[in-house]
């Protein structure tokens, strides 16, 4: 395969996409230091210099609450930057995978949505890769993935809710979680291999949207519980005694989450010709992981 073009290298989906896409075939990996998304000439200039095939974008702007009193950025990355990206892959002929979100359903529905439901974004952040999904799909029509993925967490890159847990379990004894917000957690090395699965798998995979988490569901406090659960088994002092569920009316932000996050991936399971871990496996594989890097000199 030509080479592949990575953008989003330093969080925490491009570092395990890395590797994946290594197998594939040359990547080329770039940060924001050396793509800067919010100029739609340097886009279209670095893609016309390398004429790669494929464009994997894993690059958002992820700051939920932030991008309520950000919108215009939040747009610039999310929502403008795709279509930038898959007007300059239309030019040279590569693919574009584009990495969404559960963020674009209102999640009132309580059953898990379908690639096709209707969207429905409750605030800023939702709206701007909402934005950004019908770009690609209008500048690039035929070579495009979308794949809409939930509650992403990884050993690698900035700060998530595994991290985030683990760090107030190490520092507190008791703590609140949201537990009427439900979906499913989804581990960055099971995306990173299904992103690399498919586009392995050429045209068998029609160009369109496409959902991928791991298996099973969870609340925010559910996952909370597994984190103390799996971390204290692998031999992590916590100080954390006392988790307490409480309502999302508890715990105002500055934007709406959804309620009912899950996503059917079916579709995506037969194309993959294998189901996704489950989501309290591939916790546990991480948090191993994770606490042998970091006791590493």
């Amino acid at each position: 395969m030509s080479q592949i073009l990575l953008l989003g290298r330093d969080g925490q989906l491009g570092q395990a996409l890395k590797p994946q896409l290594e197998a594939l075939g040359p990547v080329t990996a770039l940060g924001r230091d050396q793509l800067d998304l919010v100029d739609p000439a340097a886009i279209a200039e670095t893609v016309a210099a390398m004429r790669p095939q494929v464009i994997v974008n894993a690059a958002a702007y992820t700051a939920v609450d932030r991008a309520e009193s950000e919108p215009d950025l939040a747009q610039k990355i999310n929502g403008d930057a795709p279509g930038h990206l898959a007007m300059a892959a239309a030019q040279c002929g590569a693919q574009l995978i584009h990495v969404s979100t559960d963020y674009v359903f209102d999640g009132q529905q309580g059953v898990p949505r379908q690639p096709q439901d209707a969207t429905g974004p409750l605030g800023i952040y939702g709206l701007s890769k909402l934005a950004g999904e019908l770009a690609v799909q209008q500048a690039l029509p035929n070579r495009h993935l979308i794949v809409r993925t939930a509650w992403v967490y990884g050993a690698a890159g900035p700060g998530n809710f595994v991290k985030t847990m683990l760090r107030l379990g190490q520092s507190r004894p008791e703590l609140r979680v949201v537990q009427d917000q439900v979906g499913s957690p989804t581990w960055t090395g099971d995306l990173a291999a299904a992103i690399a699965t498919l586009i392995k798998l050429g045209p068998a995979v029609p160009a369109g949207t496409y959902h991928y988490t791991n298996s099973g569901v969870a609340s925010w406090y559910d996952f909370a519980i597994a984190i103390f659960e799996e971390a204290k088994a692998l031999g992590l002092p916590l100080t954390v005694t006392d988790v307490q569920p409480i309502p999302t009316s508890a715990y105002p932000t500055p934007a709406r989450r959804p309620a009912y996050s899950v996503l059917n991936c079916q579709q995506t399971t037969d194309l993959l010709g294998y189901p996704a871990p489950h989501w309290r496996q591939s916790l546990r594989t991480m948090l191993s992981q994770y606490l042998q890097e970091s006791q590493q000199p």
